[in-house]
């Protein structure tokens, strides 16, 4: 291709040089024999002498001329192939490795220029290869936009000035701020914190990068970070804002667990020591040594009872129970739980009826995890209904659910305390439950099991009315 450019060129060069050297030295011989006829009818032998010598330098200037022009040709030609056509060619390859998605660099392009004839297509290669790098970074964009608009976390980006840059719907919310509050000065100093945007860009390794604040019921974790532009130049501040709230309530909880445990336990611990080191100090009659073993054996009980609630608890949490799903008929569990517990109801005198509302079809759980949460539920009943109460107990079925109903007319729990009562050691009379042997986890564990087997367990009450507890099992299909 390069000989072939360079051979047309060269030859457009020479014709139109040769066209217009012979028209030029065409029309000087003529003139020259138009002359040379009018001296020879004048019969003037010095004209004729004169006007044969001038034909012939005439002819011999031709003869140079296009020698040289010949020259001239072939110097521009070369010239226009070095100069326009090679460097076109060049930026015709670098345009078919751009699309072929080699990386060609930015000064060979520009130094490139391809053929003549070949300029429309290598200029519409780059500009279809521009056209999708264009529409790939505005896809990026729009992505990263719909990231930010729907992450939970708040995400504010400001530039070297504390002006907003970006702010996403997750951190406005968090943070509750106004369109006023558009500047990192302003913002910050609304939540009373301490920090300076000029510190985190430029003294980020002796700056607290992290804050935890407290903005009305939520926590929120504030990460602060530097970020720098192509050149590796400060550009602003990115600040990242995490809703922490639940984590802060699982810490309290999990520190007010430690404490409920390590009271439940002191409690007996002190008693039984107590009572033991009495015992050891004198000699007592048969009577008091008697009462004293029965509180030590109470309290070593209550203890169990503490410690087997809270491995049950942890195999639940660890997901370590080997529940066994069977088949069976809900009403006769409930006939012989309330069976079971016929002793501490004969000892209140309480009137306990157990009603079979219509034909339930078998439930699908874990029996001795079902029998354990009736067991809790009737005794809560039982332990907080005074003497001579009525405790009555209903099996039905409704829709897809086996259900059982406890109503019973004790003491009650007060609404405020509804909420909290499925909580690890929550109380609603801490004294009375203390005395009553109850170790605070019951309903608890009742929620897990129920968990576990896809049931649900609900509580109304109101205080001295009584309690109404409602358990909902899936059945057989």
């Amino acid at each position: 291709m390069k000989k072939n450019v360079n051979l047309k060129i060269v030859i457009i060069f020479f014709v139109l040089g040769i066209i217009i050297i012979l028209g030029f030295g065409a029309s000087n011989i003529f003139m020259l024999n138009q002359m040379e006829n009018m001296g020879a009818n004048q019969e003037n032998a010095e004209l004729m002498q004169t006007i044969t010598a001038q034909i012939s330098q005439t002819k011999l200037i031709i003869i140079i001329s296009m020698v040289v022009y010949t020259i001239i040709s072939i110097l521009i030609g070369y010239f226009v192939l070095k100069a326009v056509v090679s460097p076109m060619k060049k930026l015709i390859q670098s345009a078919e490795k751009i699309a072929s998605g080699e990386n060609v660099k930015v000064d060979e392009n520009i130094q490139n220029i391809g053929a003549v004839g070949d300029i429309e297509n290598a200029f519409g290669i780059v500009t279809n290869e521009l056209n999708q790098k264009l529409n790939e970074v505005d896809r990026q964009r729009k992505q990263i936009e719909t990231i930010l608009l729907h992450m939970t976390d708040g995400v504010i980006a400001f530039d070297m000035d504390g002006k907003i840059i970006h702010i996403n719907p997750a951190a406005k919310d968090l943070l509750g701020l106004s369109p006023k509050e558009n500047t990192f000065e302003k913002i910050f100093k609304k939540l009373n914190i301490d920090i300076n945007i000029e510190k985190i860009i430029y003294l980020e390794n002796w700056t607290s990068s992290e804050q935890r604040k407290n903005i009305g019921e939520k926590y929120v974790n504030i990460l602060f970070a530097p970020f720098h532009d192509e050149n590796d130049r400060p550009a602003g501040v990115i600040t990242a804002i995490q809703d922490i709230t639940e984590h802060v309530k699982l810490d309290n909880m999990r520190k007010e667990f430690v404490a409920d445990v390590s009271h439940e336990l002191k409690t007996p611990i002190t008693s039984i020591m107590g009572y033991a080191d009495t015992l050891l100090e004198g000699e007592y009659d048969d009577e008091t040594r008697t009462k004293f073993l029965s509180v030590i054996s109470t309290e070593a009980r209550r203890m169990a009872r503490l410690v087997t609630d809270l491995l049950t608890l942890s195999r639940y949490d660890n997901k370590k129970v080997n529940a066994e799903i069977t088949s069976f008929d809900l009403g006769d569990l409930v006939k012989k739980c309330q069976e079971k517990l016929r002793f501490e109801i004969e000892k209140k005198e309480h009137n306990v009826e157990c009603f079979v509302t219509a034909s339930v079809p078998p439930v699908v759980a874990d029996k001795y995890g079902i029998e354990r949460v009736v067991l809790n539920v009737l005794s809560n009943a039982i332990k907080y209904t005074p003497d001579k109460g009525t405790i009555k107990v209903y099996v039905g079925f409704v829709y897809n659910d086996a259900y059982i109903k406890v109503i019973d007319n004790g003491i009650g729990i007060p609404e405020q305390d509804l909420s909290r009562i499925f909580d690890r050691f929550y109380r609603v009379d801490k004294a009375r439950s203390r005395e009553l042997g109850g170790t605070g986890l019951g309903l608890s564990i009742a929620k897990e099991i129920l968990d576990k087997n896809k049931g649900s367990i609900d509580i109304k009450s109101k205080v001295g009315k009584g309690t109404e507890v409602v358990i909902r099992i899936p059945t057989k299909k």
